[in-house]
């Protein structure tokens, strides 16, 4: 079965068919890095890398190439650095790296060019002179304005006229506008602001012009997939449009739009002058990252999502179920000795057929990652009628689909005793071994008063401990 993608543009599904499958091209719009990133801005990054472990299952790793940007000038970036009398560099470079381990705590990959706006301005110029020669810009007391008259399918992205656009957006009154959609490409810098050299005077880039710059620098135009927040489309996709559209005089900038829903918490919109943002730096140390991930990804894609405490508990609760029925299936072959290259190879076969259907049913059909938990967890319910039967066959096949079901969408690839054990390290997974180790001991010598006083101690310690057939075999952290 094909991938199948709702196109914003199309306003439809459509048959997914990149321009050269050898070249798959993605690029998602990345963080303005001032600040720490909210729950909010990691719902893109995690459905977006969903999709690049599709297409990359699909196409092959070596044959996509996914840019996100970071953009790293910006008024809020500015404003930063001034209030602490920094260069906006040492701002970026903070917040750059944060941004990128609080990503990769939600499983998320690197993506393959993270393009910064500050290396490509001589991009940014050139794309400016070369509209500028279309007569689709103009040049007005230091700033460098788009000229939206000059676009007839400006505002078929989003789907709005003109007239709604402005009356829906903050549009920056100026005088030296020809008309109030036109937007700024390049103005000039205030005092102690970052500024470069440029044709049009000393200045600095505005935000649209920087990813349109950036994505036919390291992707080249068109692209396949253009992603994003809904809350993107316009201004800053629909302003990207016309631009990359009018450089060049093409007729495509991306054959492919997406943009994921809006997320809310507890029903209400997300605002630090509500004192409501929850910043992913925050809750991966509280939560593991794997059960956020799982939050974010238990709507569809494009739906809207309300963040809950609820969720999360129930989150938890859902991969602790899988995580437990993975390491049950451990434990039922551990003293299992490797099946013959023929019954590997049937296994391997039917994995692959079962991998296929798990695509087809969910993933192709435009990333329905809620079918595909529905599919992991009925897998895991036959995992769960195959290990009560004992039938060890199953067991492995089984285990196997799930573990690779679950690593397509970036699931399931924690050993399950370390993902009960919740990372513990040093002294404490030490102490915790330790006393183990003396009550199976005790337990050996059937010291039971003193296997009991052990077994309370651990108890102290948060730490239950799971006996296996053989004696003790494992422990996890109590919830």
């Amino acid at each position: 079965m094909p991938i199948l993608i709702h196109d914003t543009y199309a306003r439809a599904k459509r048959v997914f068919q990149p321009a050269d499958p050898s070249r798959v091209t993605l690029y998602v719009c990345g963080p303005t890095v001032y600040s720490y990133a909210h729950i909010g801005n990691a719902r893109p990054v995690v459905v977006f890398d969903v999709l690049f472990r599709l297409l990359r299952h699909t196409y092959g790793a070596g044959h996509v190439i996914y840019a996100r940007n970071i953009t790293d000038v910006d008024d809020k970036i500015n404003a930063a650095a001034a209030v602490q009398g920094v260069d906006i560099s040492v701002i970026t470079e903070k917040f750059a790296a944060i941004y990128t381990a609080d990503m990769a705590a939600l499983g998320a990959l690197p993506p393959t060019l993270q393009p910064r706006a500050t290396a490509h301005i001589g991009d940014i110029i050139a794309m400016i002179e070369r509209l500028l020669a279309n007569g689709a810009a103009y040049a007005a007391e230091g700033h460098v304005l788009f000229d939206t008259g000059a676009f007839a399918d400006y505002g078929k992205l989003s789907g709005r006229s003109l007239d709604d656009m402005i009356a829906g957006a903050r549009v920056e009154v100026a005088p030296y506008k020809r008309h109030p959609a036109d937007f700024v490409m390049w103005k000039p810098s205030k005092p102690g602001d970052p500024v470069w050299d440029s044709p049009f005077g000393p200045g600095r880039p505005g935000w649209h012009i920087e990813c349109s710059a950036m994505i036919e620098a390291t992707l080249g135009l068109p692209i396949d997939i253009h992603g994003g927040g809904h809350d993107l489309i316009f201004p800053h996709h629909e302003n990207e449009l016309a631009q990359g559209r009018c450089a060049d005089h093409a007729e495509t900038y991306a054959h492919y739009w997406m943009h994921n829903g809006f997320l809310t918490l507890d029903a209400e919109k997300m605002s630090k002058s509500l004192g409501n943002v929850l910043l992913v730096h925050e809750l991966v140390k509280q939560v593991p990252g794997e059960v956020i991930r799982w939050a974010l990804l238990s709507a569809h894609y494009r739906a809207p999502l309300d963040w809950t405490t609820a969720l999360i508990e129930q989150s938890q609760r859902t991969l602790n179920g899988l995580y437990q029925a993975l390491r049950d299936a451990k434990l039922a072959l551990s003293d299992t000795s490797d099946v013959g290259p023929a019954a590997r190879d049937a296994r391997s076969m039917w994995v692959r057929e079962r991998l296929e259907g798990f695509l087809e049913a969910a993933l192709n059909d435009d990333l329905n990652t809620p079918r595909a938990f529905t599919l992991l967890a009925e897998t895991k319910d036959q995992l769960r009628e195959a290990l009560n039967r004992g039938d060890r066959a199953e067991i492995g096949r089984l285990r196997e689909i799930l573990v690779q079901s679950g690593g397509l969408i970036g699931f399931l690839q924690v050993d399950p005793d370390a993902w009960f054990q919740g990372g513990v390290e040093g002294e404490l997974k030490t102490r915790v071994e330790t006393l183990i180790a003396l009550r199976a001991e005790a337990r050996k010598a059937k010291d039971w008063a003193l296997a009991d006083r052990i077994r309370t101690e651990l108890i102290a310690l948060k730490v239950e401990v799971l006996d296996g057939p053989g004696g003790t075999a494992t422990w996890r952290l109590r919830d």
